[in-house]
């Protein structure tokens, strides 16, 4: 596996705080809400209008990707500006694990494992 589980649901919606040009690219900051904050990882992935991106990096209430020039080209995050609101969801993969180690009331519990022996 490799990649990102885009299903095209909005999680959230963030702001652009800042766009800086680098190099061949542009690195665009966005804020995010604590509710999708906790979900973003650097090197993880986030989609940002429905488009697949590698975070760069992140703080407690944000997020940088670096938009190259074809997904500035092919894409219309070309043509976001500063305090532009952005659809934002997050890889289903980081939800699927939250659940799964909160036990959720599915999946592989401590009491489970007990129950089968696994567990003293």
């Amino acid at each position: 596996l490799g990649g990102h589980f885009v299903q095209g649901h909005v999680d959230a919606v963030g702001k652009v705080s800042s766009l800086v040009s680098e190099r061949n690219a542009v690195l665009l900051k966005c804020s995010a809400p604590a509710q999708v904050m906790r979900y973003i990882v650097k090197k993880g992935f986030i989609a940002i209008d429905g488009v697949s991106l590698t975070v760069v990096e992140r703080d407690i209430s944000s997020f940088k990707v670096s938009l190259v020039t074809y997904s500035r080209a092919n894409t219309t995050l070309g043509e976001r500006r500063l305090a532009d609101s952005v659809n934002l969801e997050v890889d289903i993969l980081a939800k699927y694990v939250e659940i799964l180690v909160k036990g959720g009331g599915t999946g592989v519990t401590t009491d489970l494992l007990t129950k089968y022996g696994f567990l003293a």
